[in-house]
C-alpha cells in the first residue's frame, strides 16, 4: 500500500525549483528510486500544474497518510 508520506519521500526536494506538471511530478519521483506503485499512484493525477507536494492531496484522497 501506497501512502502519502511513501510520495512525500518520493518527491523530496522536486518542487523548489517550481510548478511541475504530472509528468515532471512522475519523472522527478522515478528520478528519485520511487517504486512502481508510487508511479502508478502518481499517474492517477490530472494533467495540470501542481505548484507543491499539498496540491497533490486533493486528487490522491484515497491514499492513506501513513501504514
Amino acid at each position: 500500500m501506497v501512502t502519502r508520506t511513501d510520495i512525500a519521500h518520493s518527491l523530496d526536494g522536486a518542487f523548489s525549483s517550481g510548478p511541475l506538471t504530472r509528468g515532471q511530478v512522475i519523472s522527478a519521483a522515478d528520478l528519485r528510486g520511487a517504486d512502481d506503485d508510487v508511479l502508478t499512484v502518481l499517474a492517477r493525477l490530472p494533467a495540470e500544474s501542481f505548484s507543491h507536494l499539498r496540491g497533490l492531496w486533493k486528487h490522491l484522497e484515497d491514499v492513506p497518510r501513513s501504514t
